[in-house]
C-alpha cells in the first residue's frame, strides 16, 4: 500500500493541475462593439479596365459574366486597388487593396470579396485580410477581418463598406470604416 504522503502529493499535484487547466480556459475576453481597440477610415478606388486605359486602370474581370440574369453573375474582378485617407483618387495612398470579388447572384447585384490591405507607410506596416458578400444594395454593409500581420498581427473586426461614389461599371469609391477589436 502507498504511503500516505505519496497519495496527498498525487492528490495535490492533481487538485492544482486542473486548477490551472479550468483557470485558463474560463478566461475569455469580452468583446464591445461599440469600443474597438483601433479604427481608422479609408477609401478604396477600383477603376476597371475597359481595354483603353492600360495606365489607369486598377483591376480587370478576368472571367465574363453568364447569361444567367442581367446582374453579372460570374463576373471575376482581380484588382491591385489604392487606399487613401481622404476621397481624392489621387491622394498618396496609404495602403493597396489587393484580391479579387464576384458577382454571385442572379435576381441583384451582390458581390462576394476576399482580399488584403497591404500597409506600408509611416502609419502601419503589415497587412488585413477582408472577406465576406457585399450586398451592393444596401447602404452599409459589413465584411469580417479575418487576421493581419505586422502592427495588425492575428487581429480581428469588421469594416464597414459603404459606396461612396459610382460612375457607371468604369470607377467606384467605397468608404471603409475598419473596426479592429482584437489588437495584439
Amino acid at each position: 500500500m502507498r504511503s500516505p504522503v505519496v497519495k496527498s502529493c498525487c492528490v495535490l499535484f492533481l487538485i492544482l493541475f486542473l486548477s490551472r487547466h479550468y483557470s485558463v480556459s474560463a478566461t475569455k475576453k469580452i468583446l464591445n462593439p461599440k469600443k474597438p481597440c483601433k479604427r481608422f477610415i479609408l477609401y478604396y478606388h477600383d477603376i476597371l479596365f475597359d481595354g483603353n486605359d492600360v495606365a489607369n486602370a486598377t483591376s480587370a474581370a478576368t472571367a465574363n459574366a453568364t447569361k444567367l440574369g442581367n446582374t453579372d453573375f460570374g463576373k471575376l474582378v482581380v484588382f491591385d486597388d489604392p487606399m487613401t485617407k481622404d476621397q481624392h483618387l489621387l491622394s498618396h495612398p496609404v495602403a493597396r487593396a489587393q484580391g479579387f470579388y464576384f458577382y454571385d447572384m442572379k435576381t441583384t447585384y451582390n458581390a462576394w470579396f476576399a482580399y488584403t490591405l497591404v500597409f506600408n507607410s509611416s502609419d502601419y506596416k503589415g497587412t488585413l485580410n477582408i472577406m465576406g458578400a457585399d450586398m451592393m444594395r444596401e447602404k452599409a454593409r459589413d465584411l469580417s477581418i479575418v487576421g493581419g500581420t505586422g502592427d495588425f498581427f492575428m487581429t480581428r473586426g469588421i469594416v464597414t463598406f459603404q459606396t461612396d461614389t459610382q460612375e457607371g461599371t468604369k470607377y467606384f469609391r467605397l468608404k471603409m470604416d475598419i473596426k479592429l477589436y482584437e489588437c495584439y
